[in-house]
């Protein structure tokens, strides 16, 4: 099935050319059908690449999805023109009344910046705890993880010296969560970042639980007991340009940043690098919507006492 989007926004032409199947709002009206309703914030400075990154991926799901966008304040944005924000993305106002299957909330490139320094920490506070009322399932991603895990369970993270960057491979620390249907034994996922979380904080939270893990890169996939809060503490979304893309605009801005790891073929940064996580990255995406959401989420949205109880 199609994500429903609206009619203009750039990512719609640049996923049909990629033969995904992408429903405009005025055939949307047409059919009978429960959509899921997912609310995606979107912190990133280049919206529209984000945009895409995230829709690709939910439109691999069989389900049909209604995609709405949120933007935590309406100051111009550098790398966003401000005709697109204003058409396609909400303020919390036009919505803190309004219950959704799901919420998407992105990275963002503050992972050096205290949390209580952030410019919008008290708006995104108020998204979180807005969330665990109004929201089936949200997916924290990065950024949204570390600030969720510091708001909502008081488990700070740690910054590194230097920035973890490339693709890692990682494991499976339970097998049976639904969430992890079909995935292989060892999956690739790309990072970019400089904090990390301590394992053992997580792991001895009594209401969290590590599904998924790597040597080098740490936790990666955690959930709260009621699944209703899913922590991915990478980028599975990203481009197969993306890291060589943050790589390239570091060296210019006259940083020495590391090679990514495992991303350049022979470590040369002038190879193509190959996309090894993009199965990985729909089948998340598509199990979080399956099983966190449709299978939970009540029919009548406006009634979410009758939202299922999680069992695993």
């Amino acid at each position: 099935m199609p994500i429903n989007i609206p009619d203009l926004i750039p990512a719609k032409n640049v996923l049909r050319g990629e033969n995904i199947f992408v429903m405009s709002e005025s055939r949307a009206i047409s059919q009978q059908i429960r959509p899921m309703k997912v609310l995606l914030l979107n912190l990133m400075p280049n919206k529209i690449e984000t945009e895409t990154q995230l829709l690709r991926l939910l439109a691999n799901t069989p389900l049909q999805v209604d995609v709405e966008f949120l933007r935590i304040h309406n100051k111009e944005s550098k790398n966003t023109p401000q005709d697109h924000m204003n058409a396609f993305y909400r303020d919390f106002n036009d919505i803190k009344e309004t219950n959704f299957d799901g919420l998407i909330i992105t990275g963002a490139p503050l992972g050096q910046i205290d949390f209580d320094d952030v410019s919008y920490w008290e708006q995104i506070k108020a998204v979180f705890d807005w969330s665990q009322r109004h929201v089936t399932s949200t997916l924290f991603l990065c950024w949204a993880a570390h600030a969720a895990f510091y708001h909502l369970y008081g488990l700070e993270r740690r910054i590194r010296d230097e920035k973890i960057a490339g693709v890692f491979l990682h494991q499976r620390s339970k097998s049976h969560d639904p969430l992890l249907r079909g995935f292989d034994d060892e999956f690739w996922v790309p990072h970019s970042r400089f904090a990390q979380m301590n394992v053992s904080d997580i792991g001895g939270h009594p209401e969290l639980e590590i599904l998924a893990d790597s040597p080098q890169a740490g936790a990666y996939l955690v959930v709260s007991n009621d699944r209703r809060n899913l922590f991915v503490l990478g980028h599975p979304e990203y481009n197969v340009t993306t890291l060589n893309d943050e790589y390239h605009r570091d060296v210019a801005a006259g940083e020495s940043p590391d090679l990514p790891q495992n991303y350049y073929p022979e470590d040369n940064p002038k190879n193509s690098p190959k996309g090894c996580w993009r199965s990985h990255a729909n089948l998340l995406l598509t199990n979080w919507l399956n099983y966190y959401v449709y299978q939970i989420t009540p029919f009548d949205l406006n009634d979410p006492e009758s939202r299922t109880p999680w069992e695993n």
